[in-house]
């Protein structure tokens, strides 16, 4: 269900890259300019205090995520959860550095407010906008080969955010018996016509999905088009390949296909470890009572030490080490790990408690400052586990193209605590391709946010 998914996103970045650019910015920017309204209309003046919050907000929100091409429900629900997670930020460092007093209340009020509604308006006028566009810019287009993979891209097309395409038919040389069954009624004729047809139908995109072993036809079909004005499109058949942050790079003139590439790349990486650093400061800063209390309760719980050091896999496999809180009488870290079940005689009373909660994770807010982790990323597993896992599930390694993380997508989606048979690590494995492949500032709070709930009330780990 992944792979289709994450098609759809690869194969319409291209068209969306102004919408996107105006997406990155318009989020953040809405959120200021709120606070700045807010704050006239009050006549507050704008100090160093207010100029401190809006440069914190804007680092927090960019990029903005796109939700012009979003159901409008998921849109608003995502829209009032991202900022209900900026705003328990916002007021944990408010609270961490006693810096509350500086802004009047009823500003805040109003800011927190008047916010979503605002960016709520900002993504319907622009839904509104990509409608009007889409009406007025209709334009023809025709895939060449009825194949599985022609039949792929036609529903990208048709499913796809872009209403402003006609899809018109395949254009395909083989018998009906060797072509999909949802392109056999749609055929439009064979190689040959396609030139004439598109010049009569005035077709502004041709997508081309013939196999690799076509290269000769498709080198001639090529020369055929570019006598018309249509824009000419490559469809490579990967899917079987699972793409991770999939574009087109420019190498010294040379055109090179990225399949599988970490989202923390430039203004990424340095958005995703600034957040990690102020976050991971804060929360040790607000914690640092409730680590006391671990630790005094770790150490009277059972013999031994209170911190337990695991060997995990890192960024790009490098073997790291890992922060816990001691929860077991004895520890397994060596080339054959058991992994914890329920009711495990090895876990002490305390340490089962602090399991349940996630508490014997807090020390690794120590592993994200060194740069070893984040806070939200695929889970570190056991070296022994890995080396078992990468031989039987596919892509399994993939997931060490990101830092690991204290919590990530697939733990507030239910696969918490025991992965006791293939099928449950295959679906923690696909959450965590999930994450690389949709990355942004926002998902992670929203992940920050589900992780504290389920610290409370999950019952699934121990």
């Amino acid at each position: 269900m992944f792979e289709d998914r994450s098609y759809k996103r690869t194969f319409y970045s291209a068209p969306q890259s102004v919408e996107s650019l105006i997406a990155a910015f318009l989020e953040p920017s809405i959120i200021v300019l709120c606070y700045l309204a807010v704050s006239t209309f009050f006549g507050e003046p704008i100090l160093r205090s207010s100029l401190t919050l809006c440069l914190l907000v804007f680092a927090l929100t960019f990029p903005g995520r796109n939700r012009f091409t979003e159901n409008r429900t998921s849109a608003i629900i995502d829209v009032l959860g991202s900022w209900m997670a900026l705003l328990v930020i916002l007021a944990l460092c408010g609270y961490a550095t006693n810096s509350m007093g500086y802004f009047e209340d009823q500003v805040l009020y109003w800011w927190a407010g008047l916010t979503p509604v605002a960016q709520i308006l900002a993504i319907e006028l622009g839904r509104f906008e990509r409608r009007r566009r889409a009406g007025a810019t209709r334009r023809g287009v025709v895939i060449v080969g009825g194949g599985p993979l022609g039949a792929k891209v036609a529903r990208a097309l048709r499913d796809g955010p872009d209403k402003g395409i006609d899809f018109l038919g395949y254009f395909d040389d083989r018998q009906d018996e060797r072509l999909h069954p949802e392109a056999t009624p749609h055929l439009l004729g064979m190689l040959k016509d396609l030139s004439d047809y598109v010049r009569q139908h005035s077709v502004r995109e041709v997508y081309i999905t013939l196999p690799l072993g076509s290269q000769p036809r498709i080198v001639q079909l090529l020369e055929q088009i570019q006598g018309t004005t249509a824009s000419l499109f490559f469809v490579p058949d990967v899917f079987g390949i699972s793409i991770i942050q999939g574009r087109l790079q420019d190498m010294n003139g040379v055109p090179v296909v990225g399949i599988c590439e970490t989202p923390f790349t430039g203004t990424n990486d340095l958005i995703k470890r600034i957040s990690d650093i102020v976050l991971a400061s804060l929360i040790l800063v607000l914690i640092s009572p409730i680590l006391l209390l671990i630790a005094i309760g770790v150490k009277r719980s059972s013999p031994g030490p209170i911190i337990f050091k695991q060997r995990r896999n890192g960024l790009d496999g490098e073997e790291i080490i890992v922060y816990k809180f001691r929860s077991m009488k004895a520890q397994d870290n060596g080339p054959v790990v058991k992994q914890a079940t329920k009711d495990d005689a090895r876990i002490t009373k305390f340490g089962a408690f602090i399991r349940r909660t996630s508490l014997d994770e807090l020390p690794q807010f120590i592993n994200v400052l060194q740069g070893r982790m984040s806070i939200v990323g695929p889970r570190p597993h056991a070296v022994a586990h890995n080396e078992e896992y990468r031989k039987l599930i596919k892509a399994y390694m993939v997931r060490h193209k990101v830092k690991p993380g204290i919590t990530g997508w697939a733990q507030v989606n239910g696969l918490r605590g025991e992965t006791d048979t293939i099928d449950k690590m295959k679906a923690r494995v696909e959450y965590d391709l999930e994450y690389l492949r949709n990355w942004s500032l926002a998902l992670d709070l929203q992940i920050i946010v589900r992780t504290a709930r389920l610290m409370l009330f999950d019952r699934n780990a121990y």
